[in-house]
């Protein structure tokens, strides 16, 4: 019982951080890329979108080892680039025209979407039964409507505490799903990396 417990919080936490990086990486590389690209007349543009691409490698592999972390999922790697010969904007040039980078910032932003999705699967299937469960401490002191029909009896309550643990057990396994659903997409996202 306590080891389910475990890994409940484990996949909940795990889909947290899911939205939290999906944010970020959306939000980091939408704002970086079209600042780049503005500035890109000026000296400081080009630089900078080296700079930012250069980031990608390094959240494919955090993604990989929390992945790795939550899911048990193992993954390979990516092997290691190492930074191109000659003077700024020879390295630039060598950023820029890598498809890997570009492929890397792809999936990551993609993980927006994936992301909010988890957010709002985790609150339904984790928070939301153990709410349902509180139900008859609470329903005496407020206004409780499930569905459409006010909770305003013991009978109620109870009822509705009873739903939520059935819906514990059956989202047990959701989630479990879910979080390997999303270690999978790790796992694609290598796969399409690595060409």
């Amino acid at each position: 019982m306590k080891r389910a417990i475990m890994r409940n919080v484990q996949n909940f936490i795990f889909l947290l951080f899911t939205f939290a990086s999906g944010v970020f990486y959306f939000c980091f590389y939408l704002s970086a890329i079209a600042l780049g690209l503005a500035l890109s007349f000026t000296v400081v543009g080009i630089p900078l979108l080296t700079n930012v691409l250069r980031t990608s490698q390094n959240f494919v592999q955090y993604e990989r080892i929390q992945t790795k972390i939550y899911t048990d999922i193992s993954i390979e790697p990516l092997a290691a680039r190492q930074r191109a010969k000659g003077n700024q904007w020879m390295q630039a040039k060598t950023e820029l025209t890598d498809s890997k980078n570009w492929i890397s910032v792809y999936w990551l932003m993609q993980k927006f979407v994936i992301g909010i999705s988890c957010l709002v699967i985790g609150v339904l299937i984790y928070i939301a039964p153990v709410l349902f469960a509180f139900v008859p401490l609470l329903y005496s002191y407020t206004e409780i409507n499930f569905m459409g029909i006010a909770v305003d009896s013991e009978l109620k309550a109870l009822l509705l505490m009873s739903l939520g643990f059935i819906l514990m057990i059956g989202c047990s396994k959701l989630g479990n799903i879910l979080v390997q659903l999303i270690g999978g997409y790790t796992r694609l996202m290598f796969k399409a990396i690595r060409g």
